[in-house]
């Protein structure tokens, strides 16, 4: 349940805030968000990738279908694409490892500053 939580509000928090924001500012306000939540190692990398991979597909798909310009397709076909679809499959990739990679370093955060147990033999 953490998981689909933490996913979903990285999307929500990435769609809210990159208009404003470059990608290093949204990439700091995921690690802040992993570090409060609380995720722990691979939950962490895979929510905050996948919530920020697919905020970046789904918003780059909005964009190129409802703007109805011929730029991403052209962008392909000079980069030897032939069309913008692999322009967005690699949109997605690195929204996913922006984000996962954010997400980690906030859980490695945490872990940190975590308290240690000062008495190890339970003593």
């Amino acid at each position: 349940m953490k998981f689909i939580l933490f996913t979903f509000l990285t999307a929500l928090l990435v769609i809210v805030f990159n208009p404003f924001l470059p990608y290093w500012g949204v990439m700091l306000i995921v690690a802040v968000f992993a570090a409060l939540i609380g995720n722990k190692g691979a939950g962490a990398f895979f929510a905050g990738g996948l919530g920020m991979g697919l905020a970046w597909l789904g918003q780059s798909i909005y964009i190129s279908s409802f703007s109805g310009s011929s730029l991403p397709d052209n962008m392909g076909e000079l980069m030897g694409f032939g069309s913008g679809l692999p322009l967005l499959a690699l949109t997605g990739i690195l929204g996913f490892l922006l984000g996962a990679f954010s997400a980690w370093t906030g859980s490695l955060l945490r872990q940190l500053f975590k308290r240690k147990p000062d008495n190890i033999y339970g003593h």
